[in-house]
């Protein structure tokens, strides 16, 4: 075992050349992504059940040292999986649910990327934890940096939802407005990563091991199933990462015997004004070409999202499908999710539940299999998104005559 657990290398995701684990991200030959690779260990679902109550129970299956558990991190994962009936209901499905990573420290699924980033970050000495990030993610590395005691910077868009600038700046460290989007930021913070050795980028010079955070929500889909896949998952994109990593996960545990190799069918969510996956899907295309973003979903809006090509792959592999929705259908679907279950989702939930009502329709998701669709953040961070679409409260004096003339009854 490394001092990043049981990860043996880096392979390229293109030309498949190896490099020993370390601070990189691209392939010097072909320039293509880097990926963590294992040399995995036998491993027991009691081995997983008996660890603690957050992401480290699958320490083993992640680039991490193999004392995590007992290191200063905010301890994300293990959000719960909601079964959804009564939304089911609604839409004519047999069995639905919502992975809700609202329960996670920062409130979005960021905080179990950003965790297993820092731990790798520290490993190779870097000093300062910093990204550039469409909110969330800001969010999660403040956090998680105040936790285990080092200095942040992070770089959003200036026009950020005023929630998650709030709850940013809360954490302390160095916070950054740029006048740009979000495409705009990540080319300033690559910059920034040329210029400051000590700097552990999350999503840049560190982002392979930062990646694989997200296979932790397939892993835990699979283990509150039962041990079991879903037949059917539908996931949001932003750079595209997440999505394929719970793919990943999924075909992680049914290698290693954990859960029955039953397939499953991956489908990929965008907002109609951030949506250059679900074109080149349309298309028929292997190359995504970028875009400039204009959504409400501004956690979603890479407009060149650097996994493209994969969850391209990815969801035409497994027989999925990428499509995307449009405002007024990510409000019209954040009210549904609420109105069933109580969820309140951000506006990226509701763009993975307008998606899968969009598929629905079209006959191309199966209303009779298992399916989970994820919340990957919260609701109260996207308040401007829906506070023009709900009705108004009547005002009332506090008589039963006022309650009765205002027809409430």
């Amino acid at each position: 075992m490394s001092r990043f657990g049981y990860a043996t290398h880096l392979s390229c995701r293109e030309c498949g050349l190896t490099r020993e684990l370390g601070p990189y991200y691209a392939c010097a030959d072909c320039f293509g992504p880097l990926e963590v690779a294992y040399d995995f260990p036998a491993l027991t679902r009691s081995d997983i059940e008996a660890g603690p109550h957050n992401m480290w129970r699958y320490a083993k299956l992640l680039p991490v040292p193999a004392d995590i558990a007992q290191r200063p991190t905010t301890e994300p994962g293990c959000t719960r999986l909601i079964r959804a009936d009564n939304l089911a209901h609604a839409l004519g499905m047999r069995r639905l649910w919502v992975k809700d990573d609202r329960d996670n420290p920062t409130h979005s699924f960021k905080d179990r990327v950003v965790a297993v980033a820092l731990a790798a970050a520290l490993e190779m000495g870097f000093k300062v934890l910093a990204c550039p990030s469409t909110g969330n993610l800001a969010n999660a590395v403040a956090a998680a940096a105040a936790r285990a005691g080092i200095r942040s910077v992070v770089l959003v868009p200036a026009d950020l939802e005023q929630q998650k600038i709030i709850t940013t700046a809360v954490y302390g460290g160095t916070f950054v407005l740029v006048d740009g989007n979000y495409d705009d930021v990540n080319r300033l913070a690559s910059e920034l990563a040329g210029e400051h050795e000590d700097w552990a980028f999350v999503n840049v010079n560190v982002r392979p091991y930062y990646a694989e955070g997200s296979k932790t929500l397939g892993y835990e889909i699979a283990e509150q199933l039962g041990w079991r896949l879903p037949e059917q998952v539908v996931v949001p994109i932003a750079s595209g990462a997440q999505l394929t990593k719970v793919d990943k996960g999924f075909r992680e545990l049914a290698s290693l015997g954990l859960v029955d190799d039953t397939g499953w069918h991956v489908f990929g969510a965008q907002a109609t004004g951030c949506s250059p996956v679900s074109a080149a899907f349309a298309a028929g295309q292997d190359v995504v070409a970028p875009v400039r973003p204009a959504t409400i979903a501004k956690s979603l809006a890479i407009g060149n999202p650097a996994d493209g090509p994969y969850v391209l792959d990815t969801v035409r592999r497994t027989g999925g499908a990428v499509a995307d929705v449009s405002d007024e259908e990510i409000i019209d679907s954040i009210r549904l999710l609420a109105a069933t279950e109580g969820i309140f989702a951000e506006t990226a939930g509701g763009v993975t539940l307008g998606v899968l009502r969009k598929l629905l329709a079209a006959g191309q998701i199966d209303p009779a299999a298992e399916t989970v669709i994820i919340n990957s953040g919260d609701g109260l961070k996207t308040l401007d998104a829906v506070a023009g679409a709900l009705p108004v409260a009547p005002v009332v004096r506090p008589t039963l005559e006022s309650f009765r003339e205002a027809g409430v009854e």
